[in-house]
């Protein structure tokens, strides 16, 4: 007795030539709608669904398979006498094999820009599929009796271990599990984009394999990429295209990320070196260039094999002074072709483009534990005011040098203190257990900067609040002309008091940046 597949797929990539080697292999097939068309149309014969349930495709092709004699079919166990019976009883024939992709659902709200209100147009509901998921989810139930395929790249595969007679049940249980997998990544998609609550009783993240990694962390720990499909229409470096140098690695990622969301604080030429997670120097300037050469001198010695991200198109006077440095990767919307023909001499450099811009829309973050998970809203905001909460005050210059410290420093790992003159950072002191011995982190950098140029005023900023005057009296020894922080500390009235007798202007955001 012949084996019977049925066939009913949203994408039709590849789906003649697997039909066709079924049918080679003495298949029946069973199709619907516009893939029995696309059978037909390719001289390959199958049955239509309506003729082997007798009944129609109803409500506008939304009840197609959703019927005993096709689930029946489908969930018979082959072993089970009294399914046997039952199929007998109802004149059922048993199906071997299902092959579905579902409904493009995914596509489809891609190309929604993102807004507060939810969209749930008549196509965004069109493309919640049913009946594919019930096929699928039938199948995978019955995968000892039944192969369920859902990947298009699994058709070669199939038909070659159809044709050598090693369809095992290791194989049968590999292809269940990847159906189950695809049905609940497709559920949580649709799910997560019908949903208005941002903390929901019960939640599923969608993520999709990219890569697999050469390792973790460290050599010994094994990992892979995967996009979220949480905002697809924003700025990723999971989507950034490498166009040169060697595979990336996940550290490289962490990097990467990290850089690539501090320069897109800037609408300036912006330039961030990011050396494990944290800003060694950043920039901004009218020349790129500049900015690259500003940032580099704020901590050379650790910009050694860091990553450098730049918010505009590299310039071949950029690359010039970068293809003497050792750095692992380059990430920015475009490189010039000058730029690229002196950056591509070194084979093992990586070049990334990305040319969206990152929005800061609400998005949600997610931080693993042993077996649970942290989840909250990404730190989109900047400021929840700026008042001035000492006696000097500063002109507009100082307050633009203040704001772009601040930037920095909230991508700066916490306890973090950044120092910067004009629109460069001097010294960064990140990633401490007491606020004091960032400063001084920060301090011993900015005091190995040669030929520093800049005579501007030299500006603070701490990503939390000051709990003792300690740190403000440190800095009014080493010249510091204004200071910003968000306040909140029952002692602030310290840190105030010692800025007024040392003549240093305090600026209060009343926002921290903790970056844990």
């Amino acid at each position: 007795m012949s084996k019977t597949a049925l066939i009913s797929v949203s994408d039709k990539t590849g789906i003649v030539d697997f039909a066709k080697g079924l049918i080679d292999l003495g298949w029946e097939i069973i199709s619907s709608g516009g893939t029995a068309k696309t059978l037909k149309q390719h001289g390959l014969h199958c049955r239509q669904v309506s003729d082997v349930t007798g009944f129609p495709e109803i409500l506008d092709g939304r009840v197609k398979t959703l019927n005993p004699k096709v689930h029946g079919a489908i969930l018979a166990v082959r072993q089970n006498a009294n399914h046997q019976a039952e199929l007998k009883k109802h004149s059922i024939n048993p199906i071997d094999m299902v092959v579905v992709n579902l409904y493009p659902f995914e596509q489809v709200v891609s190309k929604i820009p993102q807004s507060q209100d939810k969209n749930i147009s008549d196509e965004v509901i069109e493309n919640i599929d049913i009946g594919g998921a019930a096929l699928l989810r039938a199948a995978a139930k019955n995968f000892r009796d039944v192969l369920v395929i859902c990947d298009i790249d699994d058709y070669k595969i199939v038909l070659e271990k159809l044709k050598s007679g090693q369809v095992d049940s290791n194989f049968r249980l590999s292809l269940c599990a990847k159906a189950f997998g695809h049905t609940a990544y497709y559920d949580a998609i649709i799910s997560n984009y019908l949903t208005c609550e941002k903390f929901p009783k019960q939640s599923a993240i969608a993520i999709k394999k990219v890569l697999q990694l050469r390792y973790g962390e460290n050599p010994h720990q094994q990992a892979a990429l995967y996009l979220s499909n949480a905002d697809l229409g924003n700025s990723s470096v999971v989507e950034a295209k490498q166009i040169h140098g060697k595979e990336l690695s996940y550290n490289n990622y962490l990097d990467i990320e990290a850089a690539w969301m501090l320069v897109n604080e800037f609408s300036h030429n912006a330039c961030a070196i990011i050396k494990h997670n944290n800003p060694c120097g950043c920039a901004i300037d009218a020349s790129q260039e500049d900015a690259f050469l500003l940032a580099r001198q704020c901590d050379p010695t650790s910009a050694f094999g860091g990553v450098i991200a730049f918010n505009k198109e590299v310039t071949k006077e950029t690359a010039v002074h970068i293809k003497d440095m050792f750095i692992e990767c380059i990430i920015a919307p475009k490189f010039s072709l000058q730029a690229l023909d002196i950056l591509k001499e070194k084979k093992n450099l990586r070049l990334l483009e990305q040319p969206k811009i990152y929005k800061k829309v609400e998005q949600m973050q997610y931080k693993t534990l042993t077996n649970g998970m942290l989840v909250q809203e990404g730190d989109n905001q900047l400021f929840a005011s700026l008042i001035k909460a000492t006696v000097n005050d500063v002109n507009k210059e100082v307050k633009r040098s203040l704001e772009f410290a601040w930037k920095v420093v909230k991508h700066v790992k916490s306890n973090a203190i950044v120092l910067a003159r004009g629109f460069q950072t001097v010294g960064i002191g990140a990633g401490q257990m007491s606020r004091i011995d960032a400063f001084h982190i920060a301090v011993k950098k900015m005091r190995e900067i040669k030929d520093l140029a800049s005579k501007e005023p030299l500006i603070l900023a701490s990503d939390a609040f000051f709990p003792f005057g300690d740190v403000v009296e440190a800095a009014a020894e080493i010249g510091v002309a204004a200071i910003i922080w968000p306040s909140g500390s029952i002692r602030d009235g310290d840190s105030i008091d010692a800025a007024n007798a040392h003549n240093i202007a305090m600026f209060a955001t009343n926002m921290r940046h903790f970056k844990h």
